[in-house]
């Protein structure tokens, strides 16, 4: 039924938004050199990796880890890249990655190909079972602001408790976190 779920609402977001996509894109292309799409290697289900597009926010120089590791990270984000990280308008891309199946729309999000730390603590935990997903119960609990084990916790919390209404509540919760910008680090 999930897999039905997100195939069904990815293609029907993405007729819906494909317009402001194409606006996004312009942006992107218009106020900083380089790919408008950036490819980041990420752990999916069973640790595999896998590629996941997001709209490229950071300079093409940016060294590939984790923002919150950057020792200045506002030095490589671009003019855009501050809206859209704030927005949360960055992740739109990820549908297609829900489309192909590499990602659901709720699962714990999926760990950067060199996130040694997280990964190990999901595996531990059996979290790495799960489909990663665009939005999560950690994002909705703090998103970037979480420390590693607690973001474990909560993602180990999702993996026992898991079900079609706890993802609508996931989902409905991401709503509303977005539409503040709650938890995002800009």
């Amino acid at each position: 039924m999930k897999r039905i779920f997100d195939l069904f609402f990815a293609v029907l977001l993405l007729l819906i938004i494909l317009i402001p996509v194409v606006i996004i894109s312009i942006m992107v292309k218009l106020t900083s050199k380089g790919p408008v799409l950036y490819w980041s290697d990420r752990v999916g289900i069973n640790n595999s990796i896998f590629k996941m597009p997001k709209f490229r926010t950071m300079q093409t120089n940016t060294p590939a880890v984790a923002t919150h590791l950057l020792t200045n990270p506002e030095k490589y984000v671009t003019s855009a890249g501050r809206w859209l990280r704030k927005t949360s308008l960055d992740e739109l891309p990820q549908i297609f990655s829900v489309i192909k199946g590499d990602m659901s729309f709720v699962g714990p999000r999926p760990a950067l190909f060199n996130q040694d730390d997280l990964v190990a603590l999901r595996t531990s935990k059996g979290v790495h079972t799960l489909i990663p997903g665009i939005t999560g119960w950690a994002q909705i609990n703090g998103r970037d602001e979480l420390p590693i084990p607690v973001k474990v916790d909560y993602d180990y919390y999702y993996l026992q408790n898991r079900s079609f209404l706890f993802d609508l509540k996931i989902l409905a919760k991401t709503v509303i976190n977005v539409l503040f910008g709650k938890g995002v680090q800009h």
